[in-house]
């Protein structure tokens, strides 16, 4: 499948890179408005399929993402000294406002894929602008928290994290919810696993858990400025599980319906994802903590979108 990025920095590049490790596409096509850049960065791709899957790798426009299946959104702005977060997204929405258009107009078919932050409220954003059918439009979400979550349950619990089913629900951000009650190794909960296992996962334990997971790239960007190789791959899993048509389970952004009692907002939630993009979203079973802290990440994401002009 070709794969159009439009972003070369480090998270688009390295998405590229992800994808041409994996295998899953056959061509990815770099577009940034530096396109000494974007050139510079699909040349030392390019030079690594030698050592992973063929795959062909190239800078250019608009024009080159005719027939992409999917494209990917990795591009925005910094926020300036002493701007507001809403004047920030107004000026991240009108980046989106001219990248989409000319995006579709080149690839009619494409399913985007946001990478950008704020990701559920810029998620939002480019389902508005872009009038895609759901499903269409997902933002990357809290895949990669999900996979810090997997990741520290299994080290708490010595299995590997590929045994590890857990999920991050709502905000990718600081109101994001671990569904602790849905997180199960080997078809039993983790805290029976746990108990199995000599572990037990104690209060003092699961919060330590909890901070490291939503304070993880707070730490990464305290040491190296921003975070790109767990979202890259992150991204390449997504492309490969749409271009295999895989109806595998993972935690994205889409605008919603309803969620808890919240009406029209865009959060994660485990959905299937296949060829034609998000195919159905599950509806978590919560206990009555995580159903609170959910609507109230729900409330904080429709809060971050009001009187936001597009």
């Amino acid at each position: 499948m070709k794969v159009g990025i439009v972003g070369a920095g480090q998270v688009g590049a390295t998405a590229a890179f992800a994808m041409v490790l994996r295998g899953a596409a056959s061509e990815v096509v770099l577009v940034d408005r530096n396109a000494a850049l974007a050139r510079a960065q699909a040349e030392d791709i390019l030079h690594a399929t030698q050592f992973s899957y063929p795959a062909r790798v190239r800078a250019g426009d608009y024009a080159d993402l005719a027939d992409a299946g999917v494209v990917v959104l990795a591009a925005g702005v910094a926020q300036r000294e002493g701007e507001t977060r809403l004047a920030l997204l107004e000026r991240n929405a009108a980046v989106f406002g001219t990248i989409i258009p000319a995006v579709l107009a080149a690839a009619p078919q494409a399913i985007l894929l946001v990478a950008s932050n704020p990701l559920d409220v810029m998620t939002e954003i480019a389902a508005r602008i872009s009038g895609l059918p759901e499903g269409r439009v997902i933002g990357s979400g809290t895949i990669l928290d999900s996979a810090r979550f997997r990741a520290l349950l299994g080290a708490h619990l010595d299995v590997s994290p590929k045994s590890v089913h857990a999920y991050v629900l709502g905000e990718h951000g600081d109101s994001e919810v671990l569904w602790w009650t849905g997180a199960t190794v080997a078809g039993l909960p983790v805290a029976a696993m746990a108990e199995q296992r000599n572990r037990p996962l104690t209060a003092e334990s699961k919060a330590r858990i909890d901070t490291a997971v939503r304070r993880a790239a707070d730490a990464i960007i305290s040491g190296k400025g921003a975070t790109w190789f767990g979202i890259g791959g992150g991204l390449a899993r997504l492309v490969q599980a749409i271009a295999g048509n895989e109806h595998v389970l993972l935690s994205v952004s889409a605008p919603t319906a309803r969620v808890e009692g919240i009406e029209n907002v865009t959060l994660s939630l485990p959905r299937v994802i296949g060829a034609a993009g998000i195919v159905s979203t599950l509806v978590p079973e919560l206990d009555e903590g995580e159903r609170f802290a959910l609507r109230r990440s729900a409330e904080i994401l429709k809060a971050a979108t009001e009187g936001l002009a597009l």
